[in-house]
């Protein structure tokens, strides 16, 4: 038995089933899509069955470009740039195919290649708007009026129908309304006051929509650079605030002044920092301009005394160099301290600021800390009375009323300083009874008084069932007559000549004697 295996070489060239291809493409397809698939046919084998494409001719070079699939040995056209149709409607290409590998002697056989036409179709659809250009600038100065226009987008309908176009602002770009459009024109205007301190540039987004056919939107990108105008004054660049020894020298430079200004000119900031008319008259302290947008602070005068002026105020004048030009005046706090020989503050004035030893850090915590500890505070004295009980408008009369009493009296022999009529017989009045030097009339009408109060507080609880013990009002001024255990005091059982220890014997037999009543 003998086998022979056969090797292939290549001797078949790759070919074409069709002389031509005819394939539609949609103008909206995206760039690097596939948008056909061709194969020219070989019968050999492996290697010598793989195929290379190109394209050899055509108007569409530009367009398209042909790949060959390593797996299926298909050619891909795919697509280079984007298709218009109302540009161009249809594309040819002529295409080649041939093997990668050649075997030579099987050449003087015929040319190892084939090619074919390959017509593209573009496929017409409906294109959303196109603005020209997609990304626009403008400049718009902060000082213009409301309303002013500062440019227009223009858009285009890429089909056949030539649809109008509808635009307006996207408010997810311009939130705050700071723009409007027209919908017909195009044309842009503010609505509000622009601040380029606030906000430099703009960036909103212009839509553009089909009349014809609403769903077809397209966009455009609007930056909107605003200029500066010169609206804001200068002013110090800090709370300046300084002082000086009382035994400084004169032309002694005591403090650097700089200035700020939120506006922001082409040929940048000029400063002028130069003293008020008062100012100039002042004999302690000078103003030099520096040239280079600062001024120093000179004293004038060999010494200073701190009990005749503790603290002088400077007011400084500064001006831009803006058109129109704008000027502030800022005060300067120099405060006149008691120093050692070396100029080491020893003492200064109590009018010097009270964050003047402590850093801008401190002071924000000990300010806070002390709003906190407030509100506890208050917090606090609100829960405990929300705790208290609430009382009745008659309670508080029975338990708010202090009698008061300047008569001693002298005991139970004494029936002038104390009407007993009254608290033994509630119905009935005790003209002649008295209260000191009081007159009878007097008298008659406290006991009318009297009367009238523990009447209505004795009905009161007879009448309502529910009253706490807190109503009930008891009278201990008169002990009553007939009692058996006599009366409680004993100052009726003591003589002149018992001593003290006799008097706290007699009170506890009284009460033991009572006790055992009871």
């Amino acid at each position: 038995m003998v086998t022979v295996t056969l090797t292939d070489v290549n001797d078949n060239p790759p070919r074409f089933p069709h002389r031509s291809y005819q394939f539609t493409v949609p103008e909206s397809v995206q760039v690097s899509s596939i948008v056909a698939r061709i194969k020219a046919v070989d019968l050999d084998l492996g290697p010598n069955a793989e195929v290379v494409y190109r394209i050899l001719d055509g108007d569409g070079l530009g367009t398209f470009r042909i790949l060959t699939d390593p797996n299926t040995q298909e050619g891909l056209i795919t697509l280079l740039k984007n298709l218009n149709f109302e540009n161009k409607s249809s594309y040819t290409l002529k295409i080649e195919a041939s093997n990668q590998n050649v075997d030579t002697p099987f050449l003087l056989v015929g040319p190892f290649s084939d090619t074919t036409m390959v017509r593209l179709l573009v496929e017409d659809e409906d294109e959303p708007p196109i603005f020209s250009p997609s990304v626009s600038q403008m400049v718009v100065s902060e000082g213009a009026p409301v309303g002013t226009n500062i440019g227009s987008v223009s858009a285009h309908d890429p089909d056949g129908s030539n649809s109008p176009i509808r635009y307006s602002v996207d408010r997810k770009s311009d939130t705050e309304h700071f723009f409007d459009i027209d919908s017909n024109s195009g044309a842009i205007r503010t609505s509000k006051y622009l601040d380029r301190e606030i906000r430099v540039l703009h960036n909103i987004t212009v839509i553009g929509t089909e009349t014809l056919d609403p769903s077809q939107v397209g966009s455009a990108f609007v930056l909107i650079s605003v200029a500066d105008v010169n609206d804001n004054a200068p002013s110090f660049a800090g709370d300046y605030w300084t002082s000086v020894c009382e035994n400084v020298l004169p032309g002694q430079i005591i403090e650097t002044l700089s200035a700020i200004d939120p506006d922001n000119p082409e040929n940048g900031h000029h400063f002028l920092f130069f003293l008020t008319a008062d100012a100039t008259l002042n004999h302690s302290f000078t103003l030099r301009d520096n040239d280079d947008n600062t001024a120093s602070v000179l004293t004038l005068q060999s010494g200073f005394l701190r009990r005749d002026q503790p603290v002088h105020f400077l007011p400084v004048v500064i001006a831009d160099g803006g058109s129109p030009p704008l000027s502030s005046t800022n005060t300067l706090t120099i405060t006149i301290c008691d120093c050692d020989l070396h100029g080491n503050h020893r003492h200064c004035s109590q009018e010097e600021p009270w964050y003047g030893g402590m850093g801008t850090t401190t002071a924000i915590t000990l300010t806070c800390a002390l709003t906190f500890l407030g509100v506890f505070m208050v917090t606090t004295v609100i829960r405990t009375r929300r705790r208290e009980p609430q009382m009745m408008d008659d309670q508080q009369d029975i338990q708010e009323n202090i009698v008061c009493y300047d008569d001693e009296g002298g005991g139970e022999a004494d029936t002038k300083a104390f009407d007993m009529f009254a608290l033994r017989h509630l119905n009935q009045m005790n003209l002649t009874g008295g209260c000191g030097t009081a007159e009878p009339e007097t008298m008659t009408q406290k006991t009318r008084l009297l009367q009238e109060f523990i009447r209505k507080r004795l009905q009161e609880v007879d009448l309502d069932p529910t009253v706490p013990p807190l109503d009930s009002l008891q009278i201990y001024a008169f002990e009553g007559s007939g009692s058996v255990a006599h009366s409680l005091s004993s100052l009726s059982s003591l003589n002149s000549l018992e001593s003290e220890q006799n008097f706290s014997k007699a009170v506890g037999s009284k009460v033991q004697e009572a006790h055992r009543t009871l």
